[in-house]
């Protein structure tokens, strides 16, 4: 399940966090990559630090705080972010995320992966995030402050940056729900609970949609 979610950060957040990153230093990405991906990936990365830090925790909140990404994730661990440029015709080549990944309290499964947009999509040409399956490419390009979140299973890559500077915030999260479809369906219920709630208040319809939806997460859920 691929989800587009607008407006994650605020454009305060927003201007916060491109205020921090103008005072960061960038390294080379490939610093970070894989012993494959590192043939294919060519961008700079925000190094470590105070700056990477505190940047780091504004849009991890933002995310928390959106129902949303809750509904879609349902994360149990979510990764530090890490912060990305490209320019010049950089680009990050067909890949899959890691399956494992260090954190600050161990080791986490990756189930979905995320690109948080922080540059204005008029701003920079080419830059795509292009999410390759079985019916072919889907190419991605959000409003600065949005994020997309999909499987960490999906093989996909960024298209070369021919002008301007395409900076990005990726993360990836261990699901509370294991299964990608049973995360899709938890999702498209609370969807429709919430839209039914909207138009209707609490119903014996919302009430059952409810309890479906309570008791589905329960079968599925990984505490």
């Amino acid at each position: 399940m691929i989800v587009c979610i607008a407006d994650v950060l605020s454009a305060e957040q927003l201007a916060e966090v491109r205020e921090l990153l103008s005072r960061g230093t960038y390294v080379d990405g490939k610093q970070t990559a894989g012993w494959h991906a590192r043939l294919v990936k060519d961008n700079s990365q925000l190094a470590g630090g105070e700056v990477a830090t505190r940047a780091s925790a504004i849009i991890h909140n933002a995310l928390m705080e959106s129902a949303v990404f809750q509904a879609a994730v349902r994360p149990r661990h979510l990764r530090s972010m890490l912060f990305s440029s490209y320019s010049g015709g950089q680009t990050y080549g067909s890949h899959v995320d890691d399956a494992l990944m260090r954190t600050e309290s161990g080791t986490m499964r990756s189930d979905v992966s995320m690109t948080v947009f922080l540059s204005d999509p008029a701003s920079y040409e080419g830059g795509e995030l292009v999410i390759e399956g079985p019916g072919g490419e889907q190419t991605y390009k959000l409003d600065a402050g949005s994020v997309i979140t999909y499987p960490s299973t999906t093989l996909h890559h960024v298209a070369p940056v021919t002008s301007g500077t395409r900076e990005v915030a990726v993360s990836w999260a261990q699901s509370l729900v294991r299964a990608p479809e049973h995360r899709e369906i938890l999702f498209d219920l609370d969807t429709a609970r919430r839209s039914l709630f909207q138009r209707e208040g609490k119903s014996a319809e919302f009430d059952q949609l409810s309890k479906s939806h309570a008791n589905l997460l329960r079968m599925w859920a990984e505490t």
